[in-house]
């Protein structure tokens, strides 16, 4: 199975010690979100887990224990953006996020650290020559570290709105400009240029658009066939492997103000000032009145075949 960190908070940015506790007891607890009483506890045995993913904009804070997840294949995706403290509050400058996603490509190899650049938005200051600007100069700086970066553009979910009400979507024009000016960079530079969930057009300016988190990109990073059980997708038109996430929402500190996994700054900055590094759970502890389950894991790559 893969393990995921990242659909909820920013594990390796504010919680990294945690991680590393789970790891080293060899289990985490997660509350579903939508029922708090029932709770699912995952095995962290590299007997039934394949992969872990990590989505972050600061992996710095688990670069010097990285060892200690030798046992585990992992693919860290790394937002590097160019906004500032406006729109990112607490997110370090992207320069000093690039010397830590260099580190990272060292440590875990360039195929397992993918870049992402997103959500794009425009306004008076993050305009579309400034997006094209920006992003040929991280693509000169990150492209030997990686070979592949992951584009999106601002979805305006109900948390979105309320947290970022001067936020608007890209237009459609403005979408075929990036992309095809995006995708000449990528070109440029050796990367290949994969959308999230942004639908078949992008085809037409050679951007992968099979999936951001797919099982090929996966196999691909990790140099392994997996047999991937059918499930349902986690939203219409998304061949991500998305499932198996250990986070949990509101207790992200970034603040970023597009952040769809928080309710708000405040709630989010609580959350953290009472998490526990040594409780199963990422946010709180156990209860009495809690239903614990096993998840169902298993191991999913093919023995008989590998990628390389």
């Amino acid at each position: 199975m893969i393990l995921n960190t990242g659909s909820r908070t920013d594990i390796p940015a504010w919680y990294g010690e945690w991680f590393y506790n789970r790891v080293r007891e060899g289990y985490v607890l997660v509350r579903n979100p939508w029922d708090p009483s029932a709770v699912t506890r995952y095995e962290i045995s590299p007997d039934v887990v394949d992969c872990i993913c990590f989505c972050t904009k600061n992996p710095e804070p688990m670069l010097d224990r990285l060892e200690e997840l030798d046992a585990f294949q992992q693919v860290w995706y790394v937002t590097v953006t160019p906004y500032g403290r406006e729109i990112e509050p607490r997110v370090p400058d992207w320069k000093q996020v690039a010397q830590s996603f260099a580190r990272l490509s060292q440590k875990a190899g360039r195929r397992a650290v993918i870049w992402r650049y997103d959500p794009i938005f425009l306004s008076g200051r993050y305009t579309l020559e400034f997006h094209q600007k920006a992003f040929e100069i991280m693509a000169q700086r990150l492209s030997p570290h990686t070979d592949s970066c992951v584009i999106s553009f601002l979805d305006l979910y109900r948390k979105t709105r309320k947290n970022f009400p001067e936020g608007r979507e890209v237009s459609g024009e403005d979408q075929r400009k990036l992309a095809r000016s995006f995708s000449d960079i990528a070109a440029k530079y050796g990367l290949t240029l994969r959308s999230c969930c942004e639908g078949e057009w992008m085809k037409d300016y050679g951007i992968d658009v099979s999936g951001c988190m797919s099982r090929a990109v996966l196999e691909r990073a990790m140099g392994e066939k997996l047999e991937v059980p059918a499930k349902k997708p986690a939203r219409e038109g998304c061949d991500c492997l998305l499932g198996g996430d250990i986070g949990a929402y509101n207790t992200c500190p970034n603040g970023c103000v597009y952040c769809y996994a928080n309710y708000d700054r405040r709630t989010a900055e609580e959350n953290f000032r009472k998490h526990d590094p040594a409780s199963p759970l990422l946010a709180g502890r156990p209860q009495e009145q809690d239903r614990i389950r096993k998840a169902g894991q298993r191991s999913w790559i093919d023995g008989q075949m590998s990628l390389f």
